[in-house]
């Protein structure tokens, strides 16, 4: 390494770039088997790491070493087919070049000068978003870090021009009425952080019961939102669910953009799980009303299958960013050298430090190709239909919900025949599930009952690796089942 730079020799640097790929291809090479966790205590973790701030650096390839085997070896196991927790995709490999790559040149993506190739790739991306959800194609949207930031900012620009003619970006909320959201019970909780960070209140956020199908209740939303108006406040925002975290349930979209467009609302859509589902033609009448939201939030890093950071909002135009974000500052001011075709993406979004999280988007639908990328979210949901068909003919599991989409809540039932006995023993058997690791596993409540939460997205797994799954929570399950048995004789 040179004394006057942080750059190594090429040569040098060639050798640490092979033995990365090859850390990299390590990964792969025994995937089906790759743990869902590995269990090793928290102050074991912290250990690992103890150590006072570094004066001198190391010999680099023993720092390789190092983080192979404390850091890559020890990792949830997102990557492989036993991922089955909360909403965890397994990545795919343009993407993990796209990264390198796009880590390489460094840009920094809020000025146009400042990477130009990337900003009009996140304008092609944003572009055919709105095509795979039937958008507006005039829509306008900005890359974000995942879901909650994607609704925040779908809500931030709704309240911003929603309130436009009230001076809210000036005034503030005093002196206005409280303004009021409505979503489903089963909204995710990134909304109620939205409306607080936004100064709307948790107060004001209206959760809406839901049906059989936790699909929120239409006429209950209609009542709360009269009563509201006859209380003298303001209703404001309609959320849509097109893919619930915890079942994926889709709202009727088309209903809840009626009674938008009735009270005169802002309607936003919470796709980050769900909304790219929309891109399979028999699931497309799920997804009718969609394309009449002001604004929608999804996830690239769920049914793209990118590796974390891709989140995604889409607003009707490019204007409606423009008119939440925009702040002018003298040492940003590119009007000289600009011709009136650059689109500058710090003047549409809050940072001005954004990495080029489109790039590995766009790399990767060129690479495979939507026909490719649309049959593994249907060979996702198709595994989930072969589990609940294995849950509903075993003797000692029992289905509690199941969707269109890809998301299966279920319960092991053993040979216990009250629901109280069942809903307590599957709440002992998630831990010890994670201690076990070979799955990765996680429940969930619903109507305030507990149940095992299997979420399948991930285009590596397989009718094996779901059979697998089953098989090892009935292995956990009899051990769990053995020891309480031990310990009451």
């Amino acid at each position: 390494m040179s004394d006057n730079s942080l750059d190594f020799s090429l040569d040098n640097y060639r050798s640490l770039l092979d033995k990365s790929s090859e850390l990299v291809l390590r990964q792969f090479e025994h995937l089906n088997q790759q743990k869902g966790y590995h269990d090793h205590p928290q102050p074991e973790v912290e250990h690992w790491f103890n150590e006072e701030l570094p004066e001198k650096g190391m010999d680099a390839f023993k720092l390789l070493d190092e983080v192979e085997k404390k850091v890559l070896n020890t990792a949830t196991g997102n990557l492989g087919p036993h991922m089955y927790a909360y909403v965890m995709s397994g990545g795919n490999q343009i993407s993990i070049i796209a990264e390198k790559l796009a880590t390489t040149i460094n840009q920094n993506q809020t000025k146009w000068h400042l990477g130009p190739a990337m900003n009009e790739i996140e304008k092609r991306v944003i572009k055919w978003t709105a095509k795979m959800l039937g958008f507006t194609p005039d829509a306008g949207g900005v890359l974000v870090s995942g879901g909650s930031a994607a609704n925040l900012t779908g809500l931030t620009v709704g309240r911003n021009v929603f309130f436009e003619k009230e001076g809210i970006r000036e005034k503030g909320l005093y002196g206005q009425p409280p303004f009021v959201v409505y979503a489903s019970e089963e909204v995710h909780n990134c909304v109620d952080k939205s409306v607080e960070l936004l100064g709307i209140g948790s107060d004001y956020l209206r959760k809406i019961k839901t049906n059989d199908a936790f699909q929120i209740d239409l006429e209950s939303l209609e009542e709360t939102i009269q009563q509201d108006i006859t209380a003298g406040l303001r209703p404001f925002c309609i959320i849509g669910n097109a893919g619930t975290v915890n079942t994926g349930a889709i709202d009727d979209l088309e209903a809840l953009a009626n009674l938008a467009e009735k009270y005169g609302l802002w309607y936003h859509v919470d796709g980050a799980y769900g909304a790219l589902a929309a891109v399979l033609d028999n699931l497309k009448p799920e997804y009718k009303g969609m394309e009449r939201a002001d604004s929608i939030a999804l996830d690239f890093h769920k049914w793209l299958y990118q590796p974390f950071e891709a989140g995604c909002t889409l607003v009707r135009n490019w204007d409606n960013l423009k008119r939440t974000y925009y702040k002018k500052a003298a040492y940003l001011n590119t009007e000289l050298a600009d011709d009136g075709h650059r689109l500058e993406f710090n003047e549409h979004y809050f940072q001005l430090s954004r990495n080029a999280k489109a790039f590995k988007v766009w790399m990767s639908i060129k690479a495979y190709g939507m026909q490719r990328l649309r049959t593994m979210i249907q060979k996702d949901i198709d595994l989930t239909k072969y589990l609940n068909k294995q849950v509903l003919a075993s003797q000692d599991f029992e289905l509690i919900a199941d969707s269109k989409l890809a998301v299966s809540c279920f319960r092991y039932i053993g040979q216990m025949a009250s629901k109280e006995e069942i809903l307590e023993f599957n709440q002992k058997l998630m831990p010890e599930l994670e201690k076990d690791g070979r799955v990765f596993i996680m429940g969930t409540k619903l109507k305030g009952d507990y149940a095992i939460r299997a979420c399948l997205i991930n285009h590596r797994k397989t009718t094996e690796t779901v059979d697998y799954l089953l098989d090892v929570i009935r292995d956990v399950a009899k051990k769990v089942e053995t020891r309480s048995f031990e310990m009451k004789h």
